[in-house]
């Protein structure tokens, strides 16, 4: 399991994302029409505010490898939840 501080430090980040998401969109189509000043004030900004240092994690245990996307979860995780038949649809296979 992962230790609390992953898990804070990734609701942190989300957070940031979301707070300057707007600004930095703006600060991102200016410096691609050339802008160098829109380029300085998007280096400017907190690392943390760019889309990409997000880890997807598995709700449950805050587990970041094996995620998978579509249920929000770790493949551990998924297996488990399957097994006691709490995610709808999904049933062992057998042939």
């Amino acid at each position: 399991m992962a230790r609390e501080a992953w898990k804070t430090r990734e609701a942190r980040r989300i957070a940031t994302v979301a707070r300057f998401a707007e600004r930095r969109a703006e600060l991102k189509a200016r410096a691609d029409k050339g802008d160098f000043d829109a380029t300085m004030e998007l280096a400017l900004l907190p690392r943390d505010s760019s889309r990409t240092r997000v880890k997807n994690r598995c709700s449950i245990t805050g587990r970041a490898s094996g995620f998978m996307r579509k249920f929000g979860v770790s493949r551990q995780t998924f297996r488990e939840l399957a097994h006691r038949g709490l995610i709808p649809g999904v049933t062992k296979s057998s042939w």
